[in-house]
């Protein structure tokens, strides 16, 4: 990793960043689906990684019922799918912490670094996947999904709460970690800067390539 200046804030993505839930998350999608619908939905097929779950929801509801969901069903939809998660998330066999995540926060800590998070997940689903690894003590505020289905426009959003937090804080003081394209892609957008991390679904080539700004291969690093 090329040298860098200390950080004032660092926010970080949830899945595949810090914590790897498993599958917990579409297990928790299909248990909704199927117990509104009666109709099995595999998120994987009509999302990507690093998508906000308003862009999740929508695009599976479309590709599974064939047409656009209601305000009403999206909520019942989100229901659903939180309480489902709030049971799976302790019982997934291969829930598991990433390697140097909470290393890696504990240090930030230490050195006066303020932590939040920046997730494409809803906040009471990313707060959710943290709790078995007891991650949430580190976080002081946080922009997520629910904020808004777009992931630049939420990454901006964090930034904004962190100034309310931090007097004169600029964008190019806060690093956003995240381990695909859209993590980097919306840091760029939102002029902060990005560290790529190759612990999900992409490589560290690939996120090299989309821009990434500093690259690790494991928060270990």
């Amino acid at each position: 990793m090329t040298e860098v200046t200390k950080p004032v804030v660092v926010l970080f993505d949830v899945d595949e960043t810090l914590v790897h839930t498993g599958g917990s998350g579409a297990r928790s999608w299909n248990a909704a689906f199927e117990k509104l619908y009666g109709i099995p939905a595999d998120i994987g097929e009509h999302s990507s990684a690093g998508e906000t779950d308003p862009q999740v929801a929508r695009a599976t509801f479309k590709g599974v019922l064939g047409r656009k969901p209601s305000v009403d069903e999206l909520a019942k939809l989100y229901a659903q799918y939180l309480l489902h998660l709030a049971e799976d998330i302790w019982t997934s066999t291969q829930y598991r912490v990433l390697p140097g995540a909470e290393q890696t926060l504990v240090r930030l800590g230490d050195a006066g670094v303020m932590l939040g998070l920046v997730s494409g997940a809803m906040e009471g689903a990313a707060r959710t996947k943290l709790m078995p690894a007891n991650l949430n003590r580190f976080f002081i505020f946080g922009a997520y999904g629910s904020d808004s289905p777009d992931r630049a426009e939420l990454t901006t959003l964090a930034i904004d709460k962190a100034t309310r937090l931090h007097d004169e804080l600029t964008p190019a003081q806060v690093y956003v970690v995240g381990d695909t394209p859209h993590d980097i892609e919306a840091t760029k957008s939102a002029g902060a800067v990005s560290v790529g991390v190759g612990s999900g679904h992409y490589s560290t080539e690939e996120l090299l390539a989309a821009g990434g700004q500093h690259i690790l291969g494991s928060l270990e690093e």
